[in-house]
């Protein structure tokens, strides 16, 4: 075998077996876990992961799958940061604000007390700085954030008797989380966490007096319009974000290709919760209305939400003075509920209320 034929040779292997290599990393199966803070069962909560993961499988063709696991199947609904963090699971969904405890930049960027309302923070997030102000903050766990869902205003809350003054609140019993719950502590309220499950017995036999869930979408599920007639507007979660927790190193170790539909998908659910949350809300309150004719929308009073919101902006203030990466948030969720405002009140709000007027 002379030197010209074995180059060829050589050659002709050095083909195949990068097409060999070229083949198998195109065939390379991605499997990663996801896990909720929700049941399965918990939609529009639940929505998002699970069809984040059909659509990931569709559209790398098979290539990136993600396994979804219910609180049900893990066992650690609030573990889940520290899950991801750990690389148990790639990735997680869940709320922000529930990590406030390990570390207090996290509250902000589900949603906050008299804040901005869904289409203002979901600008904030992508045009105002927000979603860099996230990663930073999540940068020393170890996981990247992303907006995961957002339910939109939350109610204020199902009341067994009507809130007329702000001593009304003191001493009662509600389950109401997150800064709020703070909120609702200096206002005299014994707050508590009852988990989800006991939250109807509890409400019904008097062990609570009153609770805050979501809106009527979920809430009918929940029953609590049977026993509470008094449905309060919301105040404390203008705009609830769900977030996606990812492992960063697993993340780049995808190729590019993937962290782009993985990106694509995430924002295309996120999305699509609001729509089925908006959507559950509209039909359920239809079915409230008819079959519980006797429940009664109440606005808080002015007074009382006065002192909620000036019981908020010492909180607020004393979180700012810590200095550092939070007051650059609150500065920056501020700065831009501030000019955003402007543009809502002249535009949607503007809207609403023309038409209402036009039916009066």
């Amino acid at each position: 075998m002379n030197m010209k034929y074995f180059s060829k040779v050589l050659l002709v292997l050095a083909m195949i077996s990068s097409f060999a290599l070229n083949a198998t990393a195109k065939e390379k199966v991605y499997k990663w876990k996801l896990a909720m803070t929700w049941p399965a069962q918990l939609t529009p909560l639940a929505s998002p992961p699970q069809k984040l993961a059909a659509l990931v499988k569709e559209m790398s063709n098979g290539q990136f799958i993600i396994e979804v696991h219910g609180k049900n199947k893990h066992k650690a609904p609030l573990g889940i940061l520290d899950m991801v963090k750990l690389n148990q699971y790639q990735m997680g969904h869940s709320g922000s604000y529930y990590w406030k405890g390990k570390d207090i930049n996290t509250l902000f960027f589900t949603s906050m007390p008299f804040g901005m309302n869904k289409d203002e923070q979901t600008a904030w997030f992508y045009y105002g700085g927000g979603l860099e102000l996230m990663q930073k903050a999540y940068a020393k766990h170890k996981v990247y954030s992303f907006p995961g869902g957002n339910t939109g205003v939350q109610m204020g809350g199902w009341f067994r008797k009507e809130i007329k003054t702000a001593d009304d609140l003191k001493g009662l019993k509600m389950r109401i989380p997150g800064f709020a719950g703070e909120i609702m502590s200096k206002m005299g309220v014994t707050v508590t966490n009852i988990p989800g499950g006991e939250l109807y017995t509890a409400l019904e036999r008097g062990t609570i007096d009153a609770l805050e869930w979501v809106g009527p979408g979920m809430d009918i599920k929940m029953g609590f319009h049977k026993v509470a007639p008094y449905y309060y507007t919301g105040w404390h979660e203008p705009a609830s974000e769900m977030q996606y927790l990812v492992n960063i190193k697993a993340y780049k170790k995808l190729p590019k290709d993937l962290q782009a539909i993985l990106t694509a998908a995430m924002k295309l659910t996120a999305y699509d919760m609001f729509s089925e949350n908006f959507n559950d809300s509209v039909n359920a309150w239809v079915k409230m209305k008819k079959d519980y004719p006797n429940i009664k929308v109440k606005d808080f009073p002015r007074p009382v939400l006065k002192q909620m919101k000036k019981v908020n902006d010492e909180l607020i203030a004393k979180l700012e003075a810590k200095g550092g990466l939070t007051k650059e948030i609150i500065e920056s969720q501020r700065d831009y509920l501030k000019k955003s405002r402007q543009w809502t009140n002249i535009s949607e709000y503007s809207y609403i209320k023309s038409m209402n007027e036009l039916e009066k």
